[in-house]
């Protein structure tokens, strides 16, 4: 089981995804956590998803850890499988969230109320090729999808 979650195809596709997520959401992660690039911290993120948005704690938590902790393991290609999928459900709850109101297009010249889910839409796609093409070369489940296959006999 462990071997299906880490094998990878030893290609460019997966790396690339991943880095691209990975990179993308690092920033927004650091936001939350750290209040690095403008943001809020963790404190005050928190208090924003429970009291103004009445997300439930754990919520609230996860969104933090998924686009912090995530990205990361994106990076260096930690479980992208996982962390894709947790991207997925993250980014269909946005979407849903906060952002299907406006529409598909973002708000490129400022002349809507909100942003669209186009943006979304590309983490998720993304995403699903990650899931679908592992996390590719250079990645500690290249490594790890090694030890599992002789571990389950898998390698001789």
């Amino acid at each position: 089981m462990k071997y299906l979650i880490f094998k990878t195809n030893n290609d460019w596709t997966g790396l690339i995804t991943r880095l691209t997520v990975g990179l993308i959401m690092l920033p927004h992660g650091a936001q939350k956590v750290f209040g690095w690039f403008n943001g809020p911290g963790y404190t005050n993120e928190m208090s924003f998803f429970t009291e103004t948005l009445n997300l439930p704690w754990l919520i609230a938590f996860l969104v933090i850890a998924i686009e912090f902790a995530g990205s990361v393991s994106l990076i260096i290609g930690f479980a992208s499988r996982i962390w894709s999928i947790a991207m997925i459900i993250l980014f269909i709850g946005i979407i849903c969230t906060a952002h299907l109101e406006h529409g598909f297009f973002m708000n490129w010249f400022g002349n809507q109320k909100g942003e669209g889910y186009e943006y979304h839409l590309l983490i998720i796609g993304l995403s699903l090729t990650t899931i679908i093409n592992g996390s590719g070369k250079y990645s500690v489940d290249e490594k790890l999808a090694e030890v599992c296959a002789k571990r389950e006999g898998l390698l001789a």
